[in-house]
């Protein structure tokens, strides 16, 4: 890592590890391409506690499937709108359109089952 990627911190305590090269420099390339202190992704993976750069890309994925809904919902609402012009809508459509919103609504309840789920551990 280049001491002008990240800025100088202080610790006070050392822990000295023999281990192959190769691991050594699996480990190094791994900081590098994420931008991480080696030390930091060695006791956040010890300690189990998840990457910086992991949780910005949860968040990332988390805003998508956001705006997933939102596009969906949008849809929804311009179906409702020319029904509501028309005043009127095939019973075969509604019923498959009413099977479509009841099979949307059980996954966006276990998105945000999940989503809470990552929460939690985003906040460890």
């Amino acid at each position: 890592m280049k001491k002008d990627q990240l800025p100088t911190r202080t610790k006070s305590a050392r822990i000295t590890l023999r281990l192959e090269q190769q691991i050594k420099d699996n480990w190094l390339s791994h900081c590098q391409k994420s931008n991480i202190y080696l030390s930091d992704f060695i006791v956040n993976t010890v300690e189990g506690k998840m990457l910086e750069n992991d949780r910005k890309e949860i968040m990332t994925f988390i805003e998508k499937q956001g705006n997933i809904f939102a596009k969906i919902e949008n849809n929804i609402n311009q179906i409702a709108k020319y029904v509501n012009t028309e005043k009127s809508i095939p019973t075969e459509l509604l019923k498959e359109y009413s099977s479509k919103l009841q099979q949307l609504n059980s996954l966006k309840t276990e998105q945000n089952r999940i989503i809470k789920k990552i929460y939690i551990e985003l906040a460890r």
